[in-house]
């Protein structure tokens, strides 16, 4: 069966089993008398008109106003775009329109759709965004005729939402965290209210099923609102929907148990009146809840709105195609005229299609949308949802305190988290409402627990965290932490993602879809710039030897390399106070996906603050107290990448200066990961002469890296003499172990870097050569000494994390 069978279009959910009193909870309205006359028709011009925009998007080149009959030549080449949810969007706009008109509310349109890119574009030109942004898109024929020809064509707006739409703040492809951006963006901005369009195809996502919960962290006193619609056109590509096969029972229980307030809004006759007094109702709902709260009575456990929006696929679409369904039907999802250039009846339907919106009443010989369809558009400029500042020129830079005065003393052993907390508690209290953590129920056991000091949770179902203006968002969900933050960031405010290191790659697309976002942003004259993503990545498989294999995982610093040069940062801080260094500089950074590695354990502080703060800079340095002569003249380099890699290389020296005294070994540092690559290759790669001053021009070089190998090799490729890099790194080994049990087993320890840094220097030094194979065979003995240790005691030897010394 290549595609679901129909007996009608739009058909029916089934029956359900539930009792009928369910539906006592379905919020009844009086929708009689809500628009005017003249209201009612300039809705319905103005939905009209824009969906006649939308079609002809997706099939003309020329003939935009369809003056004349439409010929092959008129259609593009290839059609593209997403007609079936197009007019369920537009339904949507014009009565947010109409809204923020009669009442002046701050709207934001978040559309969970992104493929109804037609239906976005159709309206921001009727109410002359595009124009403002675009002027070739001037709200009249000319523009008219360029906006229809260029969409989804080489160098045209893509078929779908992204950061070139005016007012979007959501990369429409990937499907399932609109509902996490919503609630983002409203946090801390009291006034501000979303609506966010979740489809029902969306809404079958794993990340939109956990968002529903995200007006729970919504504290009404600070925040805007979220007015969820759920879509329920009934159909995917090629099946119906889960939601689209449960009756209104179902739907009512289902968000119901949610906590919310279900309003079906299904009248197809009057869906214009249906929409109107739902909406009303709804932003009444939310007033209701905000002014208790902001007058010191919050209502305990609101019932935030939601509206269940029912009509057909493709709505005002073609109804049949050759015997079958199209409209109410999947075969309206994207093109539902495939073959209207070279087919003469198809073409034939697409002119019945489109003249049967009269765009001769509707834009005139001008192509100016009439009177009427302009009385829906908001006077204010400022208020049109394709114009809403917070979607682009909204940043407000943190005020970040001077982090030096939270290092602490080199020689000390400090965890990276527990002192970067304090600094996180201080920017907490100077940025009161322009600075969220988004982490997934592990703050305090990633150590960073300093910054509920001054703050808390912002859970607003626990009586513990309720009504405190808690800076902290704990949910056990990455998707919706992840949602939330872009939210957060891209309305104007900065966030910090702490996470088990394991855990991140649970958001890789997720990441990858903001940084293609971003990476579109930079390149859009109009968008300013917006903070940084930043993520800290802790607890890591390094010392998650007591969790075992499945909490072992680096992979998430591959896909931050994998992401365009101009947005990728990844840091791997050594020490506390190079940690402290780094996170300071991150909140202050704009446009970039910032990744933070570090440990969460106790670990030397090998630098003091100004040490620090020039090693961070530098993004590398020699460590001279760790080489042979301050690295003078050596004949082996060894890197430490990550804290307990380095570790293991200041180890490893320490072995080799008691072990193999003739061994001249110089120890590099590396805390920012992108120098490595090729000069040009990204923005902080060292030139060839900075790289050989620090790495030497012909001498072996042993990497000891936090993640994969192979990361490291693809980063490196292009650097001349690749031959004399060895790289060490996780090769996924792991189990329930001990902490240099896990450095053994992955190669990544003292004796394994030392090892290969005799055999790779012999040929060079003639006094290491003489002695390399029973060095190499000594050293190993103490490596298969450890191993038996450990698996007879249950643990690491004693000493084994002590400081190494250089006597």
């Amino acid at each position: 069966m290549p595609g679901q069978l129909l007996y009608q279009p739009n058909p029916p959910p089934d029956p359900s089993q539930l009792p009928d009193t369910i539906l006592d909870y379905r919020v009844q309205l009086n929708t009689q008398g809500v628009l005017s006359k003249e209201e009612l028709s300039a809705i319905k011009q103005f939905r009209r008109a824009a969906d006649y925009v939308a079609a002809a998007m997706i099939f003309l080149k020329d003939n935009a106003l369809v003056e004349r009959d439409i010929t092959a030549d008129d259609i593009k080449p290839r059609l593209l775009g997403h007609w079936g949810t197009c007019p369920g969007l537009v339904l949507v706009y014009a009565h947010i329109n109409r809204l923020v008109r009669k009442t002046g509310v701050d709207a934001l349109y978040v559309v969970g759709p992104g493929h109804g890119a037609p239906a976005i574009l159709s309206c921001l030109w009727l109410e002359g965004s595009l124009a403002n942004f675009y002027p070739k898109y001037s709200r009249d024929k000319e523009g008219l005729t360029a906006l229809v020809k260029s969409f989804s064509s080489p160098g045209g707006f893509p078929s779908h939402v992204n950061a070139e739409t005016p007012g979007s703040i959501h990369e429409g492809g990937e499907l399932g965290y609109a509902l996490g951006v919503a609630f983002g963006a409203v946090m801390d901005k009291p006034d501000l209210v979303c609506v966010c369009v979740v489809g029902d195809g969306e809404a079958e996502t794993g990340p939109t099923a956990t968002a529903w919960h995200g007006y729970k962290y919504i504290d009404p006193a600070e925040s805007g609102a979220v007015l969820p619609i759920v879509h329920v056109n009934g159909f995917k590509i090629s099946e119906r929907t889960i939601y689209g096969t449960m009756d209104d029972k179902e739907i009512t229980a289902l968000f119901t148990g949610y906590g919310y307030q279900v309003r079906i809004v299904e009248d197809l006759d009057h869906i214009d009146e249906d929409l109107a007094a739902s909406m009303e109702w709804a932003l009444g709902e939310i007033k209701k809840i905000q002014t208790a709260a902001r007058s010191g009575k919050p209502i305990v456990k609101p019932r935030w709105p939601v509206l269940i929006l029912r009509t057909p696929k493709g709505w005002s679409g073609p109804k049949e195609l050759h015997g079958e369904y199209i409209e109410g039907s999947f075969r309206a999802h994207q093109v539902p005229l495939p073959e209207a250039k070279t087919d003469a009846n198809e073409r034939q339907m697409l002119q019945q299609w489109l003249t049967s919106y009269g765009p001769k009443e509707l834009f005139g010989d001008a192509g100016v949308p009439n009177d009427a369809i302009l009385s829906i558009v908001p006077e204010e400029e400022s208020k049109r949802l394709g114009m809403r500042e917070e979607a682009y020129k909204a940043y407000t830079p943190l005020d970040v305190p001077e982090w030096r005065k939270y290092a602490v003393e080199k020689g000390t052993d400090q965890s990276c988290m527990k002192i970067t907390g304090e600094l996180l508690d201080a920017v907490v209290q100077q940025n009161p409402s322009s600075f969220r953590i988004f982490s997934p129920d592990e703050l305090v056991s990633n150590k960073l627990d300093a910054v509920l000091r001054h703050s808390g949770r912002n859970m607003q179902w626990d009586i513990a965290s309720r009504a405190n203006g808690g800076r902290v968002i704990e949910i056990l969900s990455e998707h919706t932490c992840q949602g939330m933050l872009q939210g957060y960031t891209l309305t104007g405010r900065t966030g910090l993602f702490p996470s088990y290191e394991a855990f991140l790659g649970i958001v890789h697309t997720m990441m990858v879809q903001y940084a293609k976002f971003v990476k579109t942003a930079h390149e859009v004259p109009w968008r300013q710039p917006m903070g940084s993503l930043n993520y800290v990545e802790t607890s890591t498989w390094t010392r998650q030897e007591h969790n075992g294999f499945s909490h072992q995982n680096p992979s998430f610093i591959g896909a931050v390399l994998n992401l365009k040069p101009a947005s990728a940062r990844v840091y791997l801080p050594p020490d506390a106070n190079c940690f402290l260094s780094t996170m300071a500089h991150c909140l202050r950074a704009k446009n970039y996906v910032n990744l933070m590695v570090g440990s969460k354990q106790p670990t030397p502080v090998w630098l003091s603050a100004e040490e620090a703060d020039k090693h961070c800079i530098a993004g590398a340095s020699i460590w001279k107290f760790a080489s042979t002569d301050e690295g003078m003249t050596p004949d082996v380099v060894l890197v430490g990448i990550g804290v307990e890699m380095t570790f293991e290389v200041i180890a490893a020296a320490a072995l080799l200066r008691k072990t193999i005294p003739a061994l001249r070994v110089r120890v590099v540092n590396v805390t920012d990961l992108m120098i490595l690559g090729p000069f040009g290759s990204h923005p902080h790669a060292l030139s060839d002469e900075d790289f050989d001053s620090l790495f030497t021009r012909n001498k072996p070089i042993i990497f000891n890296y936090h993640g994969y190998p192979v990361e490291l090799k693809g980063l490196l490729f292009g650097r001349p003499n690749l031959d004399r890099m060895g790289i060490h790194g996780y090769i996924e080994e792991g189990t329930t172990t001990s902490p240099f049990m896990m450095m053994l087993m992955n190669e990544t320890s003292r004796y394994h870097i030392a090892a290969e840094a005799v055999r790779s220097a012999a040929l060079l030094n003639p006094r290491v050569e003489i002695d390399a194979h029973k060095t190499i065979s000594t050293i190993m003995h103490m490596s298969q000494k450890d191993k038996e240790y450990i698996l007879a005691h249950g643990a690491d030897p004693a000493g084994t994390f002590d400081r190494p010394t250089f006597d």
